[in-house]
């Protein structure tokens, strides 16, 4: 375990200790901003690519996969934390595979689909500038990656508005949660760099409103392979 309190171990470490409290949040319906807007909206994004196979990667407990795969589509969710794909292989509605990013940059994994989608699972540093570009790989001729991410002016605070590692907080999530997790913050600016960098073009920028403060809940990028 890293003694680092922000660094891409300390993430793995926290999700691990809190995967059955997330477990029961997501399931419950405990997440108010997820209620409101961002589940819906990360649904609307992959259906607007009218895709037929689709990568759930960092999928948790498993929930937006079987929402997918509810609907007719060919669904694989990806997930580096055991329980939560015990959980999501025990709730079913999709293929689920116990995989962290690490393996599948090396070629662990390699299943390409119409659409892949990060839904709030690229926090840290090293390994989603890893992934990212492997994601433009594993993409299907036209296909889109699709990343749901806290939006940057909300979730930036009193910090100055510049990438990097960020202190993490399980504010209002309940009591059961522990030991937050840190996450890597980046601008708008530095996602799109991330994106273009990793071979990526911006196709659409989407950013949900939560219907209650009427400000961003958080931005969705679609981005598909520069060359296709």
């Amino acid at each position: 375990m890293s003694t680092d309190p922000l660094s891409d171990s300390k993430i793995a470490d926290s999700w691990a200790k809190n995967a059955s409290p997330w477990t029961t949040a997501v399931r419950k319906g405990l997440i108010e901003s997820r209620k409101l807007s961002t589940d819906q909206a990360v649904i609307d994004a992959v259906l607007s690519r009218d895709p037929h196979t689709v990568i759930d990667l960092g999928c948790g407990e498993g929930w937006l996969t079987r929402n997918l795969s509810a609907r007719g589509l060919q669904v694989t969710g990806i997930d580096m934390i055991p329980e939560l794909i015990q959980e999501a292989q025990c709730a079913g509605g999709g293929d689920f595979q116990l995989l962290s990013y690490d393996q599948v940059v090396s070629g662990n994994f390699t299943d390409t689909a119409d659409v892949i989608v990060c839904n709030f699972s690229l926090l840290g540093k090293e390994p989603v500038e890893a992934v990212i570009p492997a994601v433009s790989r594993m993409l299907n001729p036209y296909g889109s990656f699709i990343v749901q991410t806290p939006h940057p002016l909300m979730a930036c605070g009193d910090a100055p508005y510049r990438d990097g590692w960020r202190e993490g907080s399980w504010d209002g999530f309940g009591s059961d949660f522990t030991d937050p997790a840190p996450w890597y913050f980046r601008t708008l600016e530095g996602w799109i760099r991330l994106f273009q960098d990793s071979g990526l073009q911006l196709r659409e920028l989407r950013e949900p409103v939560n219907p209650k403060s009427g400000k961003p809940a958080s931005v969705i990028f679609i981005t598909g392979s520069a060359e296709k």
